[in-house]
């Protein structure tokens, strides 16, 4: 039975490392997409892999397309959810909430690196 349990969280963090995440919204950025509260599934293999804490991807398939809606690393190290707006360059793109009034976004701190994405929101509760 130990050894069902073991693997049974082994699996369930391999999961959440490397393919999906939940995380829970904080602030009104992205409403009305998005409330405050809200538990969203990120698909954190959508643009590549990467390790848990790494700043770019060990292979990357994809980039934010306008219109996703990206979790990333902002410029001040927190994790953000905002929309992807138009791509800059070749890996740059610019993030922006839906809240525009509300939203400390790429207007504020410029265009984000595709390398600091995390994943891609499926859905939230």
């Amino acid at each position: 039975m130990t050894k069902a349990v073991l693997g049974a969280f082994a699996a369930a963090l391999l999961i959440k490392l490397f393919l999906f995440d939940f995380i829970i919204a904080e602030g009104t950025s992205m409403e009305p997409a998005i409330h405050s509260g809200s538990v969203l599934v990120v698909n954190r293999l959508q643009y590549g892999l990467r390790f848990p804490g790494q700043t770019g991807y060990l292979v990357r398939w994809a980039a934010p397309q306008e219109g996703d809606m990206v979790v990333f690393y902002a410029p001040s190290g927190e994790i953000a959810v905002k929309r992807c707006g138009s791509l800059v360059g070749q890996g740059e793109f610019m993030a922006e909430g839906d809240n525009s009034l509300q939203s400390y976004d790429s207007r504020s701190y410029g265009p984000v690196s595709v390398n600091a994405t995390i994943g891609k929101v499926l859905g939230n509760k």
